[in-house]
């Protein structure tokens, strides 16, 4: 699967996808990231991709002609007749367990990160989802790229050391969040009280331990 990024500040990403999973995710083949500079696609001399807004307001946008001009030409190298293309926005769907399931089937995926105050309307014109991950404002589309990337990233066959773990979580399931872990100290000391692990976890009967994770799962 192949991640296609815009934005105007490609050296965000270099430290959080050369590091752990992701990074042995991209050395396996099995992902592929490319970063795109917006300001490739600029037509002005100073390579500007952003303008003052019609109308009047606080911010800038940014434009839609290069962001337009980037994404045909992706489109063109690519040429996968279902290639998603995904603005971040605080205004768009906000993004879930099961979306990033169904992005785990695509082959290829645009993410266009926005900045400033936005971008131009008609930049929707060329985009099949707007997508926000949380009720909240970012300065900019990077953090939720990386968030995108790594969901459906950690979804794909053979990402995982164990594919269990991608099945027995939060959110596998719908409006389900997983059990509590517990690991060694068996004994843990906390401004003087000991803390034990669950006797149950200690038992080795996995039918009982198996009854109590379901038992201690939480419902949202």
């Amino acid at each position: 699967m192949t991640f296609h990024i815009i934005t105007i500040f490609p050296g965000i990403f270099t430290s959080y996808f050369n590091e752990s999973i992701l990074k042995r995710a991209q050395q396996k083949k099995i992902l592929k990231i490319n970063v795109h500079n917006l300001r490739d696609w600029s037509a002005d001399k100073h390579h500007r991709v952003d303008d003052r807004p019609y109308g009047g307001g606080a911010g800038m946008l940014l434009m839609a002609e290069p962001i337009m001009r980037a994404v045909k030409t992706i489109r063109s190298k690519v040429k996968d007749k279902k290639l998603k293309v995904v603005l971040l926005s605080a205004k768009g769907k906000k993004w879930t367990q099961t979306m990033a399931k169904r992005y785990a089937k695509s082959e290829n995926v645009i993410l266009i990160c926005g900045r400033y105050e936005g971008v131009d309307e008609r930049v929707k014109k060329v985009v099949d989802e707007e997508i926000s991950i949380g009720d909240y404002v970012l300065t900019g589309g990077e953090i939720g790229a990386m968030a995108i990337v790594d969901s459906v990233a950690r979804l794909l066959p053979g990402v995982l050391g164990n594919e269990d773990s991608a099945v027995f979580e939060s959110h596998a399931q719908p409006g389900v969040l997983e059990h509590p872990h517990y690991t060694r100290p068996e004994v843990l000391e906390i401004a003087g009280k000991n803390y034990r692990v669950p006797k149950v976890l200690l038992s080795g009967n996995h039918e009982k331990i198996e009854k109590w994770r379901k038992l201690k799962s939480k419902k949202v």
